[in-house]
């Protein structure tokens, strides 16, 4: 599956040069020039990279990079953080507010490729947690004192959908029990609601915390359904 990558640069040929790079790589490129724009997709869309230029009009980089981290879909998203400072209280600032790496200007040819390859196995990981499969099975879920059943409808290393009863608004902590029907085994993990639908029927919830053999059995099953 191809990489989705959204480059955040105010300057067009900048911006055109570094996304064509990155589409060389089978990359699945959004290039945006305006930083609030960027602002409100990373709020309606999930991507697995983002460079973003610090120095931008309206939000400059630290700012859109603090919307990044608060974002449901992308907190944990790599962002390559693009600047043509090499102050070290400026990246020390950079690292504060989410940059996972740095790419140097003037941007070449050969340092963005190489800055690619290294940061594209960090993408791979971040794409591989919210993989989706589908799902359906029992779900009991606690959220207070009286344990709820519902059914899963979809999974990913990340989280899952499930189809349940009003667990509660956004950020209400559950502790869900399930079976992976392939694997023969059993889940009990913690996770947060991230996501419900108006009708109030259906939950996206955010794992939290879980053993290592519950992430190894969830990683076995989406590995085996898409084998």
């Amino acid at each position: 599956m191809p990489l989705k990558i959204l480059v955040v640069e105010d300057d067009p040929l900048i911006l055109e040069f570094m996304s064509e790079i990155i589409a060389g790589f089978d990359a699945d490129v959004r290039p945006v020039g305006d930083s609030e724009a960027a602002a409100t997709l990373v709020e309606r869309e999930r991507f697995d990279g983002i460079f973003l230029d610090l120095q931008m009009p309206k939000l400059n980089g630290f700012q859109l990079a603090a919307k990044i981290r608060q974002s449901p879909s992308n907190r944990s998203t790599p962002i390559v953080v693009v600047t043509g400072h090499d102050d070290n209280k400026i990246m020390a600032q950079a690292f504060a507010v989410g940059g996972t790496l740095f790419l140097q200007k003037p941007v070449d040819r050969p340092k963005l490729v190489k800055l690619f390859k290294i940061a594209r196995g960090i993408m791979f990981e971040n794409q591989r947690r919210y993989i989706r499969v589908p799902l359906q099975t029992e779900i009991t879920c606690e959220s207070g004192s009286k344990p709820v059943k519902g059914t899963s409808i979809n999974i990913s290393e990340g989280g899952m959908l499930i189809e349940i009863g009003n667990l509660g608004g956004m950020g209400n902590n559950v502790l869900l029990s399930f079976r992976l029907p392939a694997q023969n085994s059993s889940c009990s993990l913690s996770g947060t609601i991230i996501w419900t639908d108006e009708k109030k029927t259906r939950s996206g919830v955010q794992f939290a915390a879980m053993t290592a053999k519950d992430k190894q059995s969830i990683r076995d099953f989406i590995t085996s359904y898409l084998s």
